[in-house]
C-alpha cells in the first residue's frame, strides 16, 4: 500500500469524529508504530487531525466532502443546464478529460450526441455510463474513493502526465478570486492538478453555490482556468468580479 493511500484510509477512519489509537492503526495496516506516528504527524501538519496521547482525533472545524449520492441532490437542474452548455464546446475528434463529479456525469450522459471522442476519466461511474458508447474510453487507474467514485493518487497522476488532451472538464468544491479552485481532499487535489496541467483548455463546471466557498486544498489559481460554466443564479456582483478575470459562460 502506498503511504498516501494509507494516510487517506487513516483519515477516513478518524474523520467521523472517533478517536483512534496508534496500536489499533498498527494492527489494521500491519505497519510499525513509528510508521503510524509519521502518518499522523503528516495528517496533523496538513490540518486534518489533532494528535492525542496515543492516537488522534479529527481537527475541529474541518469541512468534509459529501458523497456522490449527496451531491446529486444538490442543484440538479442547474447541473443539467451547465452540462448542456459544456457540450457545445466539444467537437468530434476531441480528446477530453472528464473529472469525477455530478456535473461531469451529466455531461457524460449527453456525449452520445457526438460520434468520435477519446474520453479520459478518473470516474468509475462515468466509465460505466459511457461503456456502450461509440467513443474510446480511457480510465486513469488509481486508488478508488468509494464515497465519490473517483480514482485518485500517484498511479492516476502518472498516467495523466503521459497524455496531451485538448480539453479538461473539471469540478471543484470552492471557487474564489483569492483562493482559486479548491477541494477538501489532499490526494484528489493532486489528481485534479495533473488533469489541469496537461490539457490545452481548462473548463470548470460549477453551479453558483460553489462561488465564494473555499475548501481545504488549492487546485489552481483563477488565472490557470480558461472558462467557467455556471448557472444563472450566480449573483450579479460575483459575476462581474469574475468576468474581469476569466471567461464566464452562463447556462
Amino acid at each position: 500500500m502506498f503511504a498516501e493511500e494509507r494516510r487517506d484510509k487513516i483519515f477516513e477512519l478518524i474523520k467521523d469524529g472517533k478517536a483512534v489509537a496508534v496500536n489499533e492503526l498498527c494492527d489494521i495496516f500491519n505497519v510499525s508504530s513509528s510508521t503510524i506516528r509519521r502518518d499522523l504527524q503528516q495528517l496533523e501538519d496538513s490540518g486534518l487531525i489533532n494528535r492525542t496521547h496515543g492516537g488522534a482525533v479529527v481537527a475541529e472545524g474541518r469541512k468534509f466532502e459529501p458523497s456522490f449520492i449527496e451531491k446529486e441532490k444538490e442543484h440538479p437542474n442547474a447541473k443539467k443546464k451547465i452540462a448542456k452548455q459544456a457540450l457545445e464546446l466539444i467537437e468530434d475528434g476531441d480528446t477530453i478529460i472528464l473529472d469525477a463529479g455530478t456535473t461531469t456525469t451529466e455531461l457524460a450522459r449527453l456525449l452520445e450526441e457526438l460520434s468520435d471522442l477519446t474520453i479520459v476519466t478518473n470516474a468509475t461511474n462515468i466509465a460505466l455510463e459511457l461503456s456502450t458508447s461509440k467513443h474510446q474510453i480511457i480510465l486513469t487507474g488509481g486508488i478508488l474513493k468509494k464515497k465519490t467514485l473517483a480514482m485518485v493518487g500517484p498511479i492516476a497522476e502518472l498516467n495523466l502526465r503521459n497524455l496531451n488532451p485538448d480539453k479538461v472538464f473539471l469540478g471543484a468544491n470552492g471557487i474564489t478570486l483569492s483562493d482559486g479552485l479548491t477541494t477538501p481532499d489532499l490526494v484528489e487535489a493532486n489528481t485534479k492538478k495533473a488533469m489541469l496541467e496537461r490539457a490545452k483548455e481548462v473548463i470548470i463546471l460549477a453551479d453558483h453555490s460553489k462561488f465564494g466557498e473555499t475548501a481545504f486544498v488549492k487546485i489552481a489559481e483563477i488565472k490557470d482556468i480558461d472558462t467557467i460554466i455556471t448557472d444563472r443564479d450566480l449573483n450579479r456582483e460575483t459575476l462581474k468580479k469574475f468576468k474581469d478575470n476569466v471567461e464566464i459562460i452562463l447556462a
